[in-house]
């Protein structure tokens, strides 16, 4: 099963695909197993530390529930909105889950309950999660069709978001324990701490946000910024 994603000129396979995934789930896990006291820090916008933990692990347990034997139309922690679609891409996904999922006070309510939901012992929890969904994932067919809020989709597809949502966000969490965002590019024994981002991760996430800007014809913005030529607009993003 090579399960290969083909975008415009490149070709990721899904050996790629589990290893970004893989190396992005562990990222977070070891960054959680960090957090001492600083659970209830402020962190994202109105989350603190836990809720963004709890935000993140959905990463992982929507991998699961898609999967699990009880996967269907409606089933996973976001209760299907057009199963019957069909989504051609992570990019397409993404235009389509900011139009339907993406309303704040939702997504904020979402985050606080996945926190809760960990438990008295959260980094325990997350580094059980992450184990249990891994090896899911390397068990798993990539031509599996996964039922999303947005429609069904290939898994060799819908990886690559889960990724993206793992990698930012532990950006995201380490930023909120006082990691320096130029530390993240720093080797993690440098640093004594698991701050750097991991390379197959950090390369999935980057063509994620190359198929994105592209789509949303932000690309030439993306390009002249990224090569020094100008900075980007105040509030730029491709999402």
């Amino acid at each position: 099963m090579t399960g290969r994603r083909t975008t415009g000129r490149r070709t990721t396979t899904w050996a790629e695909g589990q290893a970004a995934f893989a190396a992005a789930a562990r990222w977070f896990a070891a960054t959680v197993a960090t957090i001492d006291t600083e659970w209830e820090r402020p962190a994202l916008g109105d989350w603190t530390v836990r809720d963004l933990v709890g935000h993140t692990s959905r990463a992982l347990l929507t991998v699961e529930a898609y999967l699990g034997p009880d996967a269907g139309p409606g089933a996973g922690p976001d209760a299907g909105l057009d199963a019957g679609a069909t989504v051609a891409s992570p990019a397409a996904y993404y235009g389509l889950a900011m139009a339907s999922l993406g309303e704040p006070s939702a997504v904020a309510a979402r985050g606080h309950d996945a926190g809760l939901a960990l438990g008295p012992d959260p980094a325990g929890m997350v580094e059980i999660i992450a184990r249990r969904v891994l090896a899911q994932v390397a068990a798993a067919d990539p031509e599996a069709r996964v039922e999303t809020p947005v429609g069904g989709m290939r898994l060799a597809d819908y990886l690559p978001t889960r990724t993206f949502e793992l990698t930012v966000h532990t950006c995201d969490l380490a930023a909120a324990l006082g990691v320096p965002a130029a530390a993240l590019g720093v080797p993690a024994a440098a640093l004594g701490v698991p701050v750097s981002v991991p390379d197959a991760a950090a390369s999935a996430c980057l063509r994620l946000l190359a198929d994105l800007a592209v789509e949303k014809g932000l690309a030439a913005t993306l390009l002249l910024a990224a090569t020094g030529r100008g900075p980007l607009p105040a509030g730029f993003t491709v999402l």
